[in-house]
C-alpha cells in the first residue's frame, strides 16, 4: 500500500466494518485510507482472509460509502490490540469517487 493521512479532523462519522460473525463501529481518528485499501486497530484479532463490509459516511452529507474488502494482515497482541490493514476488493466508480473526495478534502 501507498502513503496514507489519519483522519484527525473527525470529518467522517464512524467507520463501520463488518462481517457475519464480526462487526465494529470505529472512530474516524481510528482508520488509515490507503490508495487500495485501509487500516484500523481493533481490540480481538480478525482472521486473515476474512471478507468485510465497510461503510463511510461524512456528517455533512448522508450518503454512504460502501465497499467490500478482505483482511490480509493482523499483527498484534491481547493487550495493545491489534492492527488489521485490509485491501479493497469492489468498489463503484461512483464510491472510489466520492471515497477520494472525502478523504481528500478531510485529510489534506
Amino acid at each position: 500500500m501507498s502513503a496514507s493521512k489519519l483522519d484527525r479532523s473527525g470529518a467522517f462519522k464512524p467507520v463501520s466494518v463488518e462481517s457475519p460473525q464480526i462487526q465494529l463501529s470505529l472512530p474516524s481518528h481510528a482508520v488509515r485510507i490507503h490508495k487500495g485499501g485501509i487500516e484500523f486497530r481493533a481490540a480481538n484479532p480478525i482472521p486473515v482472509w476474512n471478507e468485510m463490509t465497510v461503510s463511510l459516511q461524512s456528517p455533512g452529507d448522508r450518503k454512504k460509502v460502501n465497499f467490500n474488502g478482505v483482511v490480509v494482515a493482523c499483527h498484534g497482541n491481547r493487550h495493545s490490540g491489534y492492527l488489521v490493514s485490509m485491501v479493497i476488493t469492489s468498489l463503484s466508480k461512483q464510491s472510489q469517487e466520492r471515497l477520494q473526495v472525502l478523504a481528500s478534502s478531510s485529510l489534506a
